[in-house]
């Protein structure tokens, strides 16, 4: 009875077919079996169309899946969103997280790139970032290659949004949103915590003590000085003109610092050599043993991980509150 229906509206469906405009997609009925199957519409991707931190219109057809990291801040993006498994060569400087090493490099000690590892690659987007030069950018755009230049953020704010940027370049929107939610809710709850602080120790960064008599540290207009003071402290290099001075004994006995941190401790200095440099013994810091390593990482690197400098600068400023 089944069959006999489907050969009767047959003739009727051809007449109705017959009427509709050409460019509507209408289901084809099968004589044989009277199984109608429907027309396959393939949609395109949608391009992606960005500007990037030179001001660059960059465009790709669809998310990149072979891409090439030029800085360390990019490559801890990358993997931080789910998108490690598409990087396919990154700076010889990046090493986190512990897969990256076994990446291909492309060099970048001094700033020198090998443009001839980059292109044999064969990325579809080449991520470069502010320690890049935009000289560099023009050669590899010169070669045929889709580069998007990530500017280093100013706020935290900043580097949500630069996360947002790159997870829509790889294809990863949901699990980057799911990341910078996970982010916010961490930087609420020290916030939350420093609620009504009012001592703020007074904080010197050691940054660089190759000349221990005048060692470099953080200035007005870094990260590490935005984060310094959201951590419920005072940086005591924030007054001065340059953004990475060299501080002087002389400065530092004016400054008189309350904590004393060595990002540089991965390069030999400790609390105890710090203690044992001329006249740096009158200093608060050295005199309560408040001097700290630190791994520089987590406050140099533009990247997710200045969440957790972020909160291991508040303990070491205010341990009671982070026990």
């Amino acid at each position: 009875m089944l069959r006999k229906f489907f050969f009767f509206i047959l003739p009727v469906a051809i007449l109705l077919v017959a009427c509709v405009p050409s460019s509507v997609n209408t289901p084809q009925p099968q004589a044989a079996t009277g199984i109608v199957q429907p027309t396959i519409v393939q949609t395109q991707p949608t391009p992606i169309v960005l500007t990037d931190g030179l001001g660059r219109q960059v465009k790709l057809a669809a998310p990149a899946r072979r891409v090439v990291s030029l800085a360390p801040s990019n490559t801890e993006i990358l993997f931080a969103m789910g998108a490690g498994s598409q990087v396919v060569g990154r700076d010889e400087l990046s090493d986190y997280p512990a897969q990256v090493p076994g990446i291909p490099s492309v060099g970048g000690s001094m700033g020198n790139f090998s443009t001839e590892a980059i292109v044999a690659l064969k990325p579809d987007l080449v991520l470069a970032a502010e320690i890049n030069t935009p000289e560099l950018v023009k050669t590899l755009e010169g070669l045929g290659l889709t580069v998007y230049y990530l500017s280093n953020p100013t706020t935290l704010d900043g580097m949500y949004a630069n996360l947002e940027a790159v997870a829509k370049l790889t294809g990863h929107v949901d699990e980057t949103s799911t990341l910078v939610q996970s982010l916010k809710a961490r930087v609420a709850a020290v916030d939350t915590k420093l609620i009504g602080v009012s001592e703020k120790p007074a904080v010197f960064y050691e940054l660089d003590a190759t000349d221990a008599s005048k060692p470099f540290t953080a200035g007005p207009r870094t990260f590490i000085d935005l984060l310094i003071q959201r951590a419920g402290g005072t940086n005591v290099a924030s007054t001065l003109k340059d953004q990475y001075p060299q501080v002087s004994l002389e400065e530092l006995v004016v400054l008189n610092p309350d904590i004393i941190i060595l990002s540089d401790s991965a390069y030999g200095e400790t609390p105890e050599k710090v203690a044992a440099r001329p006249g740096w013994g009158t200093l608060a810091a050295v005199k309560n043993g408040r001097v700290y390593p630190f791994d520089y990482h987590l406050l140099s690197i533009p990247g997710p991980r200045l969440v957790d400098g972020l909160e291991q600068l508040a303990k070491l400023l205010h341990p009671d509150l982070f026990k």
